[in-house]
């Protein structure tokens, strides 16, 4: 594709108007994402508004005055378009392992008399860890099976199927519909991370008849370097489930300072300790930045972008990279990865020229395409890049090959 054509498909974009609401480094094309949003021109003002204005100014009269005390369900009632579900049924607590550990942990006690939990191999590895760890405490059973045999490994034994819903590594998904009815044909109840789908692409959480979720805040909401995380439970279930971390936000009346547990009603049941108020305040204007966006659009928008990147880069560079991503876009999410035996060299080699992405050991670079703010210019760009720094082995410099800690 031509950059002039490439130019007519910007211009007809839906979403362009999106771009305006970040800023952007100069002669940066940014493709990671999906590991860390790109800054809203409104967080940083949101920032000093909160520390000046409300903290500087008002005190701790703020939790009144400016309803910090309900932060973190008035912002989770934000997300309710993106992920398809009702407002009271999401929250914003805590990191995602957090809140995986919290409903994990709910769900098994809420299937006593079942020993096991189902899993993905090679899943992300906190939920790997996080379901290692509760297996441990518990005495429960854990069983990781290959993704095409998860539906088979359901049954009668089955608490919970916990599964990441898009491929942090390939970008293929699955198919929430079809594992949540099979999870409850056997009486299990469904656990998804949504992590690499929220503001990526369309979700349906009640539609689809999803029990619980969670979710980072910081990769496509555009949140914020480690931005809290957000938990769904279904408001069907919100009264049966307990959260395993009793803590004083959590309590059905938390200043009469009781000194036994009552839960909450609803999902504030689910809150543990004092909610970051800093953080929150950043990743409202992160949430913010999906205001008038329809997610059908930016499906739409990521299933293009990614098709062009990958039939750019298959032009430009052939058998030299291997793709490792799901070749039908309609089972792919909003990232690619090429695999490349020296992957992690040619994307230093890449960063060194302005395009950024990240790389996944052994072999993936990861690029990840944020409907919002990227442009169809920057993907035939990004590939032209690709392709120059792979013919000439550009990467094969010393200063590529030192690994940094953060790949």
């Amino acid at each position: 594709m031509t950059p002039e054509e490439a130019q007519q498909l910007d211009e007809s974009d839906p979403l362009a108007f999106a771009r305006d609401r970040f800023s952007l480094p100069e002669g940066i094309i940014y493709l990671d994402g999906n590991s860390l949003g790109a800054l809203p021109r409104a967080a940083p003002g949101k920032l000093v508004e909160t520390a000046e204005a409300q903290w500087g100014e008002d005190l701790i009269a703020s939790w009144n005055k400016h309803g910090w005390i309900d932060w973190s369900t008035r912002i989770a009632a934000k997300l309710a378009p993106i992920v398809g579900a009702r407002p009271n049924e999401l929250l914003i607590a805590d990191s995602t392992s957090v809140c995986l550990f919290k409903l994990l942990a709910a769900a098994v006690r809420a299937r006593p008399g079942r020993r096991t939990i189902v899993t993905q191999q090679r899943n992300f590895p906190t939920d790997l860890y996080v379901a290692q760890g509760l297996a441990d405490m518990l005495g429960l059973r854990l069983r990781s099976v290959p993704a095409a045999d998860v539906l088979s490994a359901i049954d009668e034994d089955t608490a919970v199927v916990t599964l990441t819903h898009v491929d942090y590594r390939s970008a293929a998904f699955y198919d929430m519909r079809a594992l949540n009815a099979a999870a409850h044909a056997a009486g299990a109840l469904t656990l998804w991370d949504l992590s690499h789908s929220a503001g990526a692409i369309e979700i349906d959480l009640d539609d689809t008849g999803c029990d619980l979720a969670v979710g980072c805040g910081y990769k496509y909401l555009n949140g914020g370097p480690g931005a809290p995380a957000f938990l769904f439970v279904a408001e069907r279930l919100q009264d049966e489930l307990r959260s395993p971390v009793q803590g004083w936000m959590g309590h059905a009346d938390p200043f009469a300072f009781d000194d036994n547990y009552r839960p909450a009603a609803g999902i504030t049941r689910f809150l543990t300790g004092t909610p970051s108020i800093m953080a929150l305040a950043a990743l409202e204007a992160g949430l913010d930045t999906f205001a008038d966006v329809a997610m059908s659009d930016v499906e739409a928008k990521a299933r293009a972008l990614s098709q062009l990147f990958i039939d750019e880069v298959e032009a430009r560079c052939g058998d030299e990279l291997r793709l490792a991503s799901p070749p039908d876009p309609s089972r792919r999410a909003s990232h690619v990865c090429f695999a490349h035996p020296e992957g992690y060299a040619v994307m230093q080699a890449l960063i060194a020229r302005g395009v950024i992405g990240d790389f996944r050991a052994p072999d993936l670079m990861r690029f990840g395409f944020a409907p919002l703010y990227n442009r169809f210019v920057d993907i035939v760009r990004a590939a032209e890049i690709l392709g120059e720094i792979v013919a000439s082995r550009e990467w094969d410099d010393p200063r590529f090959k030192a690994r940094a800690k953060v790949t």
